[in-house]
């Protein structure tokens, strides 16, 4: 739940995203946990490798609509 807490902390900062949902979010695909990017909007699913985008502070949480993620090197 520390994880979740400074997600929500970042959050708070850009105010893009109602705190208490973002608690609540996991990943639709693995049921895990989610890491907000502000930069981006968007809500990051590690282990899934996807990224669900955040529109007018409103997480959409479908596959279809994700972005997937690159290994980076």
């Amino acid at each position: 739940m520390k994880k979740n807490t400074e997600i929500a902390k970042s959050v708070r900062a850009t105010g893009s995203v109602d705190v208490k949902m973002l608690e609540l979010l996991v990943c639709p695909l693995t049921y895990g946990t989610l890491a907000f990017d502000p930069e981006r909007e968007e809500l990051i699913s590690k282990r899934a490798r996807l990224a669900y985008p955040v529109r007018d502070g409103i997480p959409i949480m479908l596959v279809s609509e994700a972005r997937q993620l690159h290994d980076d090197g």
